[in-house]
């Protein structure tokens, strides 16, 4: 049995400069489901490698991404559940069957830009060509509406938070592109750890990744490289919390190239960009697993925008 509880973020959680928003948390059978996403990108993509790897250099590559990408259909298919996969324009373009695989296995398609560019290092009117271009493609290969963005690297924060009115000028229904944490990539540590409306605006939705608060300060517990690093009691703990003591749905994200160990090794990067991305990539795919059993998961649009799955 499926119902919607109303649930408010703290004040201590809402910072003045941002929107309040009570929004709806989905149970089932009193328990909390929570949301399931993929940043659809390859090995060669990621922010780590920006500076040793060029994108006209990305078409020489070996490509990895639609077979990662399909074993983690398989993956999410045995557990049972759907989940959103955040996806390149750069990779619907060259794999558009893999796009229509995601779309008919009733999985939420939605973007991440086009080919990874920073949101904060382009112009206004660069995003908006970037998100337009994502969402049009798409929606022409999926045969589906995309309503969600998340911006490469969490890269929506306090110095373009511009990017959310383009996004609804634009047609995106949300966003889930803040990291409420201390990074030396991305973060914006004073953001509302959960949904918000940007700016006061009630024309878009923001979904930031999930923390847990300890003190005075949020720590991850939404995925990526921290998924791998931290032992995955320390995960399970810090979701169950979530769950438990905000009373909200978490929101876990990760990429195909991370359940994949047997990747091309870069051999120009530093130690930190070495640590970082290859850690544990051989034990993602059973922690994944596991999480798939230990929580409630659907789609983003399904958990906090409340569509309804028979009309999808």
């Amino acid at each position: 049995m499926t119902t919607v509880a109303l649930q408010t973020a703290s004040e201590a959680d809402e910072p003045s400069r941002f929107g309040a928003k009570s929004h709806p948390v989905l149970e089932r059978d009193g328990q909390i489901v929570n949301a399931m996403s993929v940043d659809v990108e390859d090995y060669f993509q990621v922010q780590a490698f920006a500076d040793t790897i060029e994108r006209t250099s990305w078409e020489t590559r070996e490509c990895r991404v639609e077979t990662n990408t399909d074993n983690v259909l398989q993956l999410f298919d045995e557990a049972g559940i759907h989940a959103t996969f955040f996806t390149l324009g750069w990779v619907a373009e060259r794999y558009p069957q893999l796009i229509r695989r995601i779309v008919d296995q009733g999985h939420e398609l939605a973007s991440h830009g086009f080919a990874h560019f920073r949101a904060d290092e382009q112009t206004q009117e660069e995003f908006r060509e970037d998100i337009r271009r994502t969402k049009t493609l798409l929606e022409d290969t999926g045969g589906t509406a995309v309503r969600g963005y998340r911006a490469a690297t969490f890269s929506i924060g306090a110095r373009n938070m511009w990017a959310f009115e383009i996004l609804h000028e634009e047609g995106y229904a949300y966003s889930s592109s803040v990291n409420p944490i201390r990074h030396d990539f991305y973060g914006m540590p004073d953001a509302p750890r959960f949904g918000f409306q940007p700016n006061g605006s009630s024309g878009i939705d923001e979904f930031p990744i999930t923390t847990v608060k300890l003190g005075n300060r949020n720590f991850p517990c939404g995925g990526g490289g921290f998924f791998r690093l931290l032992p995955y009691a320390a995960y399970r703990w810090a979701l169950r919390r979530v769950n438990a003591a905000d009373r909200q749905s978490c929101i876990f994200y990760f990429h195909p190239w991370e359940i994949d160990p047997d990747q091309p090794q870069m051999s120009n990067i530093s130690f930190k960009t070495r640590f970082r991305h290859y850690l544990n990539l051989k034990r993602t795919a059973p922690r994944l697993r596991a999480l798939t059993q230990d929580f409630l998961w659907d789609r983003m649009d399904r958990v906090f925008l409340g569509a309804d799955e028979k009309a999808l």
